[in-house]
């Protein structure tokens, strides 16, 4: 198996944390080449800071991490209490980094990667895509140099998670997602559909931090304080697809996000049948379901594999 060569664009978050974490567990399936931040679950300094933290907990430094996009391209900053805590990892004192960013943005870095490397890197934007649109903008042709962006974002079929309309990562930054949306890249979209069904139980919990040494406890400890209940696991998502995409299914949809009325900003509008599209083939594999069950060991067997 060659492993797919990725960049994880990300807002971390603890959900964020636990796909990079899962990522670095699965050198089988997915190579990291960078690391790029960006705005979202809390602001550029703690996403990127959070990135340095989670990769030092790791023991990778020879990841590079870059810091992009501290506000949306045009939307307002929209800032609300965080689930994910005060410091964005749910407040659990894991030590500040030691190690440092790189000097490069995370635009000109994700367009340098894809160009030294045209049709071999995927690009996993878990946060907001704001870094991902800018790069396309700013470089076109980079556009037939991309294989496939795997993202976490938006809701096709269900109810948002920050409005009654929209998902919180194509809330942040709409017009980001419409670029990266209609660039004609090809798309695996896991939104809240398919994120909502990824229910992390305490048992779960319990059984993976008994299990782990300190980098899995670190994991679980951060897993404890995020959201209400028990929370969803949405970013891992897209890396277990590229660790084992049978763990899901889905459906081929053109996909478009709502940037203008106020009450709908950053809904996702998915059209399966083609009389809701004319002119439009779909641009989007929507994923819809999932194997929880299987979900949950692999990532169980990866995090406790990291120590």
């Amino acid at each position: 198996m060659t492993p797919s060569r990725i960049i994880i664009d990300c807002d971390p978050g603890v959900d964020d944390a636990v796909a990079i974490l899962l990522a670095f567990a699965a050198p089988e399936a997915v190579k990291v080449e960078a690391i790029t931040t960006v705005i979202g679950n809390v602001m550029l300094d703690k996403t990127t800071a959070n990135a340095l933290r989670v990769r030092d907990l790791a023991g990778r430094a020879d990841i590079p991490v870059y810091a992009g996009c501290p506000r949306p391209i045009m939307a307002p900053i929209e800032r609300k209490n965080s689930v994910h805590g005060g410091d964005g990892l749910g407040d659990i004192d894991l030590p500040a980094p030691v190690t440092a960013t790189e000097s490069e943005h995370a635009v000109d870095a994700i367009i340098r990667i894809v160009r030294d490397n045209p049709g071999q890197i995927t690009l996993c934007p878990v946060g907001p895509m704001t870094n991902i649109a800018l790069a396309l903008i700013k470089a076109p042709d980079i556009i037939p140099l991309i294989p496939e962006i795997v993202f976490m974002g938006g809701a096709a079929f269900c109810p948002g998670n920050s409005s009654p309309a929209a998902e919180f990562n194509f809330m942040i930054d709409p017009h980001a997602a419409q670029i990266m949306l209609t660039a004609g890249i090809p798309l695996t979209m896991f939104g809240l559909d398919v994120t909502a069904q990824a229910l992390i139980t305490r048992p779960w919990m319990d059984a993976v931090e008994a299990a782990s040494g300190a980098v899995g406890q670190a994991a679980v400890a951060m897993l404890r304080a995020y959201g209400h209940g028990d929370p969803c696991l949405h970013d891992p998502c897209v890396i277990a697809h590229l660790i084992d995409p049978t763990l899901f299914e889905g459906v081929d949809a053109w996909v478009e996000v709502e940037t203008t009325a106020p009450l709908a900003r950053g809904q996702s509008v998915a059209a399966v049948a083609p009389r809701h599209r004319p002119g439009h083939e779909p641009n989007c594999r929507v994923i819809t379901g999932l194997d929880a069950p299987r979900l949950f060991t692999l990532l169980a067997e990866r995090l406790i594999s990291l120590g």
